[in-house]
């Protein structure tokens, strides 16, 4: 078990990249052997706690593994409210076998020793079977700690039939971004380009990340804070230029007003993640055979430079008592054919695991996307990520600083740099606060 110190010190990286053929087709892959301990014929439960409609995929293991059950148990996404059920569950001693966990969190779950030493169980020899990026973000001291399951490499979706009505060109670069949400407050009777969400920090952090931001780094045992840098305040005064202009409209993303502005027109346009493309399918069905998409604005006209916005992996949590089935069904999960097919089908995100997105229905033509294939865009974005970026044990107080400071920007107090500028030192003193060695940039 890692000391406090070591592990606080290891911090994360995010990113993206596609996929190739499940190990579990190649007749060399490793494939992880039973527990010793397990006599022949013995039942056992695995207990998996995930946000994401997995149930079709947990019944096709069970009906294939009768001696390794998973039973699965929704739990809230991300901070609603799964995340402390899950840290509860550990400090009580009584976590679930599998947890999914995203990304950007698995720092956290380090402070506390809240994940399996995986590597004492040969779990390396998985590392080929996935994207060498994602495959890093559960590596602490080199030891695994986690499966990755997905990325979300960011995107610009737009409605194709109102950018054409209106005749607004489609934005290559963040500059020409500015003039059609400009053109379309002009022409669009009422409409915006986008909506900017003052709650959802995770999203402004895709657009900094692709400015080159680095809000986190470590060197040696000290971390680095750098959320208000020069490249974070040009991405805020950008956007604070284009709320003050009303260029775009304050509103939560994914929330039930907004899948009613993307239907009726009120908003054309959303830089969101691969994942997003199930949630516009199943929210706007009105809007069906008028979306394209295409790579976000870039900074530097010619550029092509993308960030990530989400991710998860398969966690299995300290104190399972059977860390290697466990582990068996969390490579299953996210390397297996049929199991990949139906997680495309819930709209997980962009795979982990090495396999030809091609060959699977992300490779497909769809026709909510006006026949597009537009998983194309995502798979060129996913290898154009910096994929230095690191994520602070201390995520979660940090996206609510953000949220909080956005929000009273929103109200109409300040501005998204000064904000920037007030989570700066909010931060530091969070980590500071773990008993962290720590300095801000400035």
């Amino acid at each position: 078990m890692p000391t406090r110190r070591e592990a606080l010190a290891w911090g994360t990286a995010a990113a993206a990249t596609p996929w190739l053929a499940a190990c579990a087709e190649s007749p060399g892959a490793a494939r992880i052997s039973t527990s010793a301990d397990r006599k022949p014929g013995q039942k056992i439960m695995l207990v998996f706690w995930t946000w994401v409609p997995l149930q079709k995929t947990v019944e096709l293991w069970n009906s294939k593994n009768p001696d390794v059950q998973v039973e699965l148990q929704i739990v809230p996404g991300g901070t609603n409210g799964g995340y402390q059920k899950m840290h509860a569950s550990l400090k009580a001693g009584n976590p679930p076998d599998l947890a999914q966990v995203e990304y950007h969190e698995l720092p956290s779950f380090m402070l506390v020793n809240g994940l399996t030493d995986l590597t004492r169980f040969g779990a390396e020899k998985l590392a080929p079977s996935y994207v060498d990026w994602q495959w890093q973000q559960g590596v602490f001291g080199g030891r695994v700690r986690t499966i990755p399951q997905a990325s979300g490499p960011l995107g610009f979706y737009y409605r194709r039939d109102l950018f054409e009505r209106w005749d607004v060109e489609v934005p290559t670069t963040w500059e020409a971004f500015e003039q059609a949400a400009r053109d379309i407050r002009r022409r669009g009777g009422g409409a915006r380009i986008c909506s900017f969400p003052p709650a959802n920090p995770n999203w402004f952090a895709g657009l900094v990340w692709q400015r080159g931001a680095r809000w986190f780094r470590t060197e040696d045992d000290t971390w680095i804070v750098d959320i208000d840098g020069a490249e974070s305040r040009e991405v805020a005064d950008y956007w604070d230029r284009l709320v003050r202009d009303d260029l775009v409209t304050l509103m939560p993303e994914l929330q039930p007003g907004w899948y009613q502005a993307m239907q009726t027109g009120q908003l054309a346009s959303w830089v969101g993640a691969q994942w997003g493309d199930a949630l516009l399918r199943n929210n706007a069905p009105g809007t069906s055979g008028k979306w394209s998409v295409t790579s976000m604005p870039q900074w530097e006209p010619g550029a092509l430079t993308a960030a990530n916005w989400g991710g998860s992996s398969t966690a299995i949590l300290q104190g399972t008592r059977h860390a290697v089935e466990a582990m068996e069904f969390a490579h299953w999960l996210n390397t297996d054919p049929e199991s990949i097919d139906l997680l495309i089908a819930s709209g997980y995100g962009w795979p982990a695991a090495k396999i030809d997105y091609r060959q699977t229905a992300l490779g497909k033509p769809d026709p909510f996307f006006g026949g597009q294939r537009y998983n194309d865009v995502f798979a060129e974005a996913d290898q154009h990520i910096d994929t230095s970026w690191k994520w602070s044990p201390t995520h979660d107080q940090s996206q609510a600083h953000l949220a909080d400071a956005f929000g009273r920007v929103a109200s109409g107090k300040g501005t998204f740099a000064e904000a920037l500028e007030d989570c700066q030192d909010r931060v530091v003193d969070d980590l500071k606060a773990k008993g962290l060695k720590v300095r801000s940039a400035r």
